[in-house]
């Protein structure tokens, strides 16, 4: 294996022998779950142990491995400084001077054009946020769970009120979501802590849902987005078939849990049972237990038990047990709805397909497309609208993105890389177009391939 024989210990701290120097094939070698290793500044690192314990998540880190995660790793840490103390005990050594910095034959120029354009941005600011913006955020989130409880408190629990009330508990609950994601991304304060703190009170008691299970799946959507087998965001549990390989590959392989040549139209009945199957599959205790921290678990279920017992507190005598549940489901239903159309009318008629190694500049614009802005649309998606800028920058605080969207769209124009915007209207409508295109596909291939 080269000089890189020369450590004999891998990923250990320094002993004081020399670090090797590799090649990509080397590297490249070591991507197998017991046997991790990956490059970040032309640094190579054996993450293999480290992995287990990454904040982040073991998945997230995994999906890297055998390959360069200098833009990956540059735009997940704000502060890279404070994580190279981690890194330096997991140093090889570094690749030899005649292995190029980037891997899989990425695009130089690409990459080197959005490193600059990411400096440019840092020197502009932009990834400074604005705490009090964020604040009023959690006020009107605030202001909305009052007034759905005072409605039917004062106004009695009959079908109108309840159902205006489910509205304006639904409204809150989809912006709380886009709340938790800001702190979630570290886009709020300069100190990760800060941020972190705020995001399980967010989450958990304005949601009643984990921090670190959103953490250890968001942030796999957003280091390998629409890439099968990597971005949870897909893992459709085989309800549907997106994106234009897979449905073949089903088709010819005769699988078919589902009529799936029918599944523009089912997609509205399972948008509910889809993101729930989803969660708990992603959050049984077993995966949980070997992710995370036993601490973590206690903090994440003590956060989440206030929300419920709020919630029960305030509307049990309103409506009695049943009553409640029902409402509380029924809420979840129309938020549902809400979440699934926001996120997904941004990837789901996007490119989605296998592994292909690309730069982190075209996976992103090949996997996300942006909605026009406009305050309505701001509000109403979270300003996930900006899709694009925000997975390019997912640290960058949302009140930026139509500051870097022109920057972004310049750069894509010098490399011809499509920057795709659509009205709110097409966006949605685009999600049944490709559900369809996708199940004929899988038809066509189960009855002819």
């Amino acid at each position: 294996m080269g000089r890189g024989s020369q450590q004999t210990v891998p990923g250990e701290p320094d002993s004081g022998k020399a670090k090797g120097v590799y090649t990509w094939e080397e590297v490249q070698s070591h991507n197998s779950r017991n046997d991790q290793w990956l490059v970040i500044d032309r640094k190579v690192y054996n993450i293999t142990q480290w992995a287990k314990r990454h904040p982040g998540g073991f998945r997230v880190i995994g999906h890297y491995a055998g390959e360069d995660a200098t833009e990956a790793f540059t735009a997940f840490h704000p502060d890279s400084k404070f994580v190279q103390k981690f890194l330096k005990p997991l140093l090889l050594g570094e690749l030899a001077a005649t292995e190029p910095s980037q891997d899989q034959d990425k695009n130089a120029a690409i990459v080197q054009d959005f490193k600059t354009l990411r400096a440019q941005v840092e020197k502009q600011g932009l990834f400074q946020g604005q705490p009090l913006f964020f604040f009023l955020h959690l006020g009107h989130i605030v202001l909305l769970e009052a007034l759905g409880w005072m409605l039917v408190s004062m106004c009695g629990t009959g079908w109108i009120p309840t159902l205006l009330c489910s509205v304006i508990l639904a409204t809150a609950q989809a912006q709380a979501g886009w709340l938790q994601h800001d702190f979630g991304h570290l886009s709020v304060f300069k100190k990760s802590t800060w941020n972190h703190a705020v995001h399980k009170f967010v989450i958990g008691h304005l949601k009643g849902a984990s921090a670190n299970w959103w953490n250890h799946r968001h942030f796999q959507h957003h280091a390998k987005p629409n890439i099968f087998t990597k971005d949870p965001d897909i893992n459709t549990l085989d309800t549907f078939v997106l994106g234009q390989t897979i449905p073949v590959e089903y088709g010819i392989k005769k699988i078919k849990h589902m009529p799936y040549n029918h599944q523009h139209q089912y997609f509205f009945l399972c948008m509910f049972l889809q993101s729930h199957l989803t969660r708990i599959k992603n959050y049984d205790s077993f995966t949980l237990y070997k992710s995370y921290e036993c601490s973590c678990l206690v903090k994440d279920l003590a956060w989440a038990m206030t929300y419920y017992l709020r919630y029960f507190y305030y509307y049990a005598p309103l409506y009695g047990v049943f009553g409640s549940v029902a409402l509380f489901f029924f809420v979840r239903f129309l938020e549902s709805h809400w979440f699934v159309w926001v996120t997904q009318m941004n990837h789901i008629p996007m490119d989605i397909d296998h592994e292909k190694h690309k730069d982190w500049l075209t996976i992103q614009l090949q996997s996300t497309c942006n909605i026009e802005q406009s305050f309505f649309n701001d509000w109403f998606s979270g300003h996930l609208n900006f899709q694009i800028e925000h997975h390019l920058f997912p640290t960058m605080p949302r009140h930026n993105y139509h500051l870097v969207a022109p920057q972004v769209r310049a750069l894509c124009e010098k490399h011809g890389i499509p920057y795709q915007e659509k009205t709110l209207w097409r966006g949605l409508a685009d999600i049944v177009t490709s559900l369809k295109t996708s199940g004929d596909l899988w038809l066509d291939a189960y009855l002819h391939k």
